[in-house]
């Protein structure tokens, strides 16, 4: 386990919205990450925001809250600092095309992901000052916390600093944009890239396959198909104990369940094959690290995406689960947060 002194945090004290003073910040997207740090940032007295855009919804979007918007090129050139809120597969293509020929000398780039950094899948001039600001939350839920008074915690790094004024504009814009009343990591973006993918398709898969493997063998058995999707994760008492683990501690939120659950999850994990689970967790990590699944991605965006079809007959409103999910849904009043 790393010395906790290896791991460095900034909190709210750290950042000095007076660094933006006079900058002009260009929101590269407006999507999911780009309109709630729009908002944010606006909100935090940020007043020289404007929007980098195609011209689809977001575009109007952002119009109707009132940014100016421009193309990616042009909203680049007036950039101080450009905030790249794009899809990973799509920022080689536009950064090459857009972007970088239109970037001010001495200018600030800050990515949200650390992807395209970690797999050299760019090269920044070396006369920018290139930041990685990471939310680890989606746009709604940051935009929702920072409108309920609260933070949301962002891994942070400076990965070229050729201003030698890097951090505090950093810092100032993880003020803006509400992240650092919660807190930031400092993490590179290798790391970053790196722990994302792996969480991805290491921890999530198997999440998946248990809910998939628990909803076949709970119908076998005879379980009410609606009572499955209930119990598994639809009455949020899964989402509630996820909380807790956040909230409490993954250990210490054990001693909030009765004594028959503890016992009975001690015995089943103690079962589990755990060396094969974990065998295959650094399978998957070593073709993180090694660019292997970086490769396999690549492939698929130059081959127009065929996995596409798959996911989308995967993924089909008349599957089995999301019929049921959706009579639960008609039958009764379940509230979420």
């Amino acid at each position: 386990m790393n010395n906790k002194d290896t791991v460095h945090f900034y909190q709210e004290e750290d950042g000095d919205l007076n660094v933006l003073s006079g900058k002009t910040i260009s929101v590269i997207g407006y999507g999911n990450h780009g309109r709630p740090q729009a908002l944010n940032m606006r909100d935090s007295g940020v007043n020289r925001i404007i929007v980098g855009s195609i011209h689809d919804a977001s575009w109007d979007r952002a119009l109707e809250d009132g940014f100016p918007v421009f193309p990616i090129g042009e909203a680049c050139a007036q950039a101080d600092v450009a905030l790249l809120l794009l899809p990973d597969e799509v920022v080689p293509e536009v950064y090459q095309a857009e972007i970088a020929p239109n970037l001010k000398n001495g200018s600030t780039v800050v990515f949200a992901s650390g992807y395209v950094l970690a797999y050299k899948l760019i090269k920044p001039e070396k006369n920018l000052d290139i930041l990685l600001l990471a939310p680890r939350m989606l746009g709604e839920d940051a935009r929702d916390l920072f409108l309920q008074g609260y933070g949301f915690p962002s891994f942070v790094s400076v990965e070229q600093d050729a201003s030698g004024r890097a951090w505090p504009l950093l810092l100032a814009l993880a003020k803006a944009i509400g992240s650092l009343k919660a807190g930031v990591m400092v993490l590179s973006a290798a790391q970053e890239a790196h722990l994302d993918l792996f969480i991805e398709q290491g921890f999530g898969p198997l999440l998946g396959a248990s809910v998939l493997a628990s909803f076949q063998i709970g119908i076998e058995a005879g379980f009410p198909a609606e009572a499955l999707v209930l119990e598994l994760y639809m009455s949020g008492e899964m989402a509630r104990t996820i909380q807790a683990m956040a909230r409490v501690g993954f250990f210490r939120q054990v001693n909030q369940h009765g004594f028959a659950a503890t016992f009975g999850g001690m015995i089943r994990s103690m079962a589990l094959d755990r060396e094969s689970i974990e065998e295959n967790m650094r399978q998957v990590l070593e073709e993180i690290r090694s660019g292997a699944f970086t490769q396999k991605l690549q492939a698929e965006i130059n081959a127009g995406y065929p996995s596409r079809s798959i996911l989308k007959e995967m993924l089909r409103d008349d599957n089995p689960i999301t019929q049921v999910e959706e009579r639960v849904r008609h039958h009764m009043r379940l509230a979420y947060r």
